[in-house]
């Protein structure tokens, strides 16, 4: 199999993981903690990254064992490695609003959020889930250029 071929079934198996991990997979309480300054926060961080590593572990297992596609374990560990830290890193909100911030893009990270005190805005549309998971998605992708590219 070519590395160009490895690099797309390995995209493909990590961004339906991801999807399934960061939203099915991912407890309640860990979406509502993770973002939490201190201790608590950290821990569910933690929890809700393992559990997502793992979504991502399934199903890159399942593409080699459906497909034959031969990955590299030190690969897998770099790959799944670098994905899981910038996930954390995201994941614990202040550090995304921050970047955010920095570069120019605050006032669309805070679009559609609900007013101090208020829940008027019970949607996943905001500006701070869009940059979340683009960030995620870019993560995704060098995940599987350093998996693909050892393999």
């Amino acid at each position: 199999m070519s590395s160009a071929t490895t690099f797309a079934a390995v995209f493909v198996a990590l961004f339906a993981a991801h999807s399934v991990g960061d939203h099915w997979v991912q407890t309640h309480h860990q979406a509502c903690a993770k973002g939490v300054p201190g201790w608590e926060g950290r821990i569910a961080c933690v929890k809700h990254v393992l559990t997502l590593t793992a979504t991502k572990a399934a199903a890159l297992a399942a593409l080699a064992l459906v497909t034959g596609v031969r990955l590299a374990p030190l690969a897998l560990l770099a790959g799944l490695g670098a994905d899981a830290l910038s996930h954390y890193w995201a994941d614990r909100r202040t550090t995304l609003a921050r970047l955010a911030d920095a570069i120019g893009k605050g006032g669309f990270y805070q679009l559609g959020a609900p007013r101090p005190g208020h829940d008027d805005a019970p949607h996943l549309g905001t500006g701070a889930y869009a940059l979340d998971q683009s960030w995620h998605i870019g993560w995704l992708f060098a995940a599987a250029l350093i998996i693909a590219g050892a393999s």
